[in-house]
């Protein structure tokens, strides 16, 4: 299997490799608080609604933004804007210029790793229609960096 990610730029990827490098943490599906003072980023327990928590995928992907107009599109053009991402992602990792990790699927071969690490939101988060918008604060969560 070729490793296109060592290989090519971001912007030189297909879409289907662009793709094919997410991992499937689901992480990019959490609210985030950002601080206005700091401009820190702060992640909470609480998914979008459209996120299947289990496969750790969203249910909507082709009509996301349409659905959610904040969601974030992801891009390899704005991939270095991307540190509020976790420094586990994928798309983070590559425009760092750093390899991926021994449980990303490309890597390993299988989807079933990234839960096995325990770098998804498998089983650890609730889903924004259970929780009002004014509690959001209460949510914030730390995740341990790998």
């Amino acid at each position: 299997m070729s490793q296109f990610w060592k290989e090519k730029s971001l912007t030189e990827m297909t879409e289907a490799e662009w793709e094919s490098l997410c991992d499937g943490c689901a992480r990019c599906c959490l609210h985030k608080l950002e601080d206005e003072d700091s401009a820190e980023v702060y992640y909470t327990a609480v998914v979008c609604r459209y996120l299947d928590q289990d496969a750790c995928r969203c249910t909507e992907y082709p009509d996301r933004n349409k659905l959610v107009p904040d969601c974030v599109h992801l891009t390899p053009v704005g991939a270095l804007d991307y540190a509020w991402l976790p420094k586990s992602c994928a798309y983070r990792t590559v425009a760092e210029g750093r390899d991926l990790e021994w449980w990303h699927p490309l890597v390993s071969g299988s989807t079933e790793t990234v839960h096995e690490a325990g770098i998804t939101i498998r089983g650890k988060c609730i889903s924004e229609t259970h929780v009002h918008p004014d509690s959001m604060e209460d949510q914030i969560i730390t995740w341990v960096e790998t």
